[in-house]
């Protein structure tokens, strides 16, 4: 499968607070090479979670998460989200520009391809991965011309037009 080109996304979700009076809660992103369109009516979209990730247990809770599909320029924004092991993704964000998604909260980056809200529609388990299948909330182009980052051979690639 390293041999199939795919397009990098950045996965991201706001985990809301524990409580009310609590500490505020914290934003958590994730890279994700394996997304894909679905449907177009209606807009469909999926992304495959490792099994028990962060990720994939905030989608279990929260409904509501966003992608940026990433520009080759965005290539450190890649690779700082697909770190294993990490605490904490407050710092990961710290130095980012984006907006927070109007219908998800999410952050949607500044300078992405394109970028969706989705509402959760359906979760399948298969093998040690979660299937997650959202409904498109919104849809931007905040820097359409820009090109794609790939990921092809367990590399980082830029496509050459």
């Amino acid at each position: 499968m390293s041999r199939l080109a795919a397009g990098v996304c950045l996965i991201t979700a706001h985990e809301p607070p524990l409580s009310a009076d609590g500490p505020r809660g914290e934003d958590v992103g994730m890279t994700a090479t394996a997304f894909m369109s679905v449907s177009l009516d209606p807009p469909l979209v999926l992304v495959s979670l490792r099994e028990g990730s962060r990720m994939d247990d905030l989608l279990a809770e929260q409904p509501l998460w966003a992608v940026s599909v990433l520009a080759d320029h965005q290539l450190q924004v890649a690779g700082r989200f697909a770190m294993k092991g990490r605490i904490s993704d407050r710092l990961l964000f710290a130095d980012l520009p984006y907006v927070r998604g109007e219908a998800s909260g999410a952050p949607l980056l500044t300078g992405a391809l394109a970028t969706l809200e989705c509402r959760t529609e359906n979760r399948v388990e298969a093998g040690d991965h979660t299937l997650v299948v959202g409904r498109v909330l919104t849809a931007g182009l905040p820097s359409p011309d820009s090109p794609p980052l790939t990921y092809f051979r367990g590399r980082y690639r830029h496509l050459n037009q």
